[in-house]
């Protein structure tokens, strides 16, 4: 079984590098952040097209996320749940399945804006909720996967710079915390079970050249219970994307999992 994660930054806009992707690398289950899109312009028919089935839940220029499922491979998602359960927010940010025996959550965790701000203090209440939540889904599933974009770099390695970003948002110690108390469920980080090449980011912004420079930063994650860290054989951050004409300022990560 193959997962990735890939915050495209608008569907609308990033569609055919997602069509032209997924012809590349057929995974068993894409998960999409920052749709910028409501249900009803999600392009169902394209993706099916692809062999794929959507199950999605957006809003309109902000957020959204999506599982997309090689329904021929691993069967259909059932289970499906939307958002916290035990978090209210109009705010479309999470949503999870069960496929293939895995339990598959895909969250676009907020960002944060600065640690002197609200949006700061919603990322951290969002984030406790998370990890409660997390918690008794692991009870139920004891093979589960959390994808997405985490907005957080949990160690100074995933930083390009660790110095000039110091004390700032993705990279503050109560996030680090944070993503910490997600790793004390029993969650393991499958990009970090693997020697990888020093300075491999997912995320690079727009300005400035960062991309040409490599100034970037990993936040995006594949974090897994212990029973689907037995089976995990790769995990790859995916940069070619990130080469392609008008693209997001993200890159995919794809997790392997032997049978």
């Amino acid at each position: 079984m193959k997962l990735a994660t890939w915050n495209v930054n608008s569907l609308k806009v990033r569609l055919g590098h997602v069509q032209d992707w997924l012809r590349s690398n057929p995974v068993d289950v894409l998960c999409l952040q920052e749709l910028k899109l409501t249900d009803e312009n999600f392009p169902i028919t394209e993706i099916a097209a692809l062999g794929y089935t959507s199950h999605f839940t957006g809003q309109k220029t902000y957020n959204g996320v999506a599982l997309l499922v090689n329904h021929a491979k691993v069967g259909e998602a059932t289970d499906l749940v939307k958002n916290l359960p035990n978090f209210a927010d109009e705010q479309q940010r999470l949503i999870t399945a069960t496929v293939g025996g895995v339990r598959v959550v895909c969250g676009y965790f907020p960002n944060g804006q600065a640690v002197d701000s609200d949006k700061f203090v919603y990322k951290l209440n969002w984030l406790d909720a998370l990890t409660h939540w997390l918690s008794d889904e692991m009870e139920r599933h004891p093979r589960l996967a959390l994808l997405g974009d985490y907005n957080i770099a949990p160690e100074d390695r995933d930083v390009h710079d660790p110095a000039k970003w110091e004390g700032q948002n993705l990279v503050s110690p109560q996030e680090r915390q944070a993503f910490a108390r997600l790793q004390g469920l029993g969650l393991r980080d499958t990009f970090r079970m693997f020697d990888q090449p020093e300075k491999t980011f997912s995320w690079w912004d727009y300005r400035m050249g960062a991309f040409r420079r490599n100034a970037g930063l990993r936040i995006d994650h594949i974090l897994v219970s212990s029973a689907l860290a037995e089976r995990c054989t790769a995990c790859e951050i995916d940069r070619v994307p990130r080469t392609w004409e008008q693209p997001s300022d993200h890159t995919p990560v794809v997790a392997t999992f032997k049978d």
